[in-house]
């Protein structure tokens, strides 16, 4: 059986879940949306199993840990997904919040909230922070130090940033950062 391609998400709240829907949608990839909640509902067994049903690929799955700086249930759960050998990670979209006494993780490229390729870090709201190195701080993205990923793009508050990546406008930054994320996997 082929590996499933996956692209995993740190964000999983309400709002998020409507904009990964949409952009499954205008990609014409597949998204777990039993996979969103805050915090992560399932557990990486669950998730993996749906991802084997899903219809195609890529699919998209979403993980939160509701704010918890330690390794709470989301990142659990995408620590299981990432390694698991039926799972081909596309990529990564690394979402900032508000959390604290977080270590963060490097990014490889990070959206401000207008769709631009920025080099510093940005914040919950997609603004870029000129002074600060490409990392991403949020309550879900610790575990990305410890699994091999292709490509980490890090963005704002997914279907947020003041109102930038609203699903019902076409959710630009995040559909941008998962069809960055296909380009790579392509090779372009």
């Amino acid at each position: 059986m082929p590996k499933r391609k996956v692209i995993l998400i740190t964000d999983g709240d309400r709002v998020a879940q409507a904009t990964v829907e949409e952009v499954a949608r205008q990609v014409g990839g597949r998204c777990i949306s039993s996979s969103a909640g805050n915090p992560t509902p399932l557990s990486g067994e669950e998730i993996v199993e749906m991802i084997r049903s899903a219809k195609h690929d890529p699919v998209l799955v979403m993980f939160d840990d509701c704010g918890w700086n330690q390794k709470g249930r989301g990142e659990r759960a995408l620590e299981y997904v990432a390694n698991h050998p039926d799972i081909e990670v596309l990529g990564v979209i690394a979402v900032a919040s508000d959390s604290r006494r977080v270590s963060g993780t490097p990014v490889d490229v990070a959206l401000d909230q207008d769709g631009n390729i920025v080099h510093h870090r940005v914040d919950k709201d997609g603004h870029e922070l000129h002074l600060e190195p490409l990392r991403i701080y949020g309550d879900t993205v610790d575990v990305l130090n410890q699994i091999e990923a292709p490509i980490v793009i890090g963005i704002g508050d997914i279907g947020k940033m003041e109102n930038h990546d609203r699903a019902d406008w076409g959710a630009p930054v995040t559909t941008k950062a998962v069809e960055l994320i296909l380009q790579h996997a392509n090779g372009d």
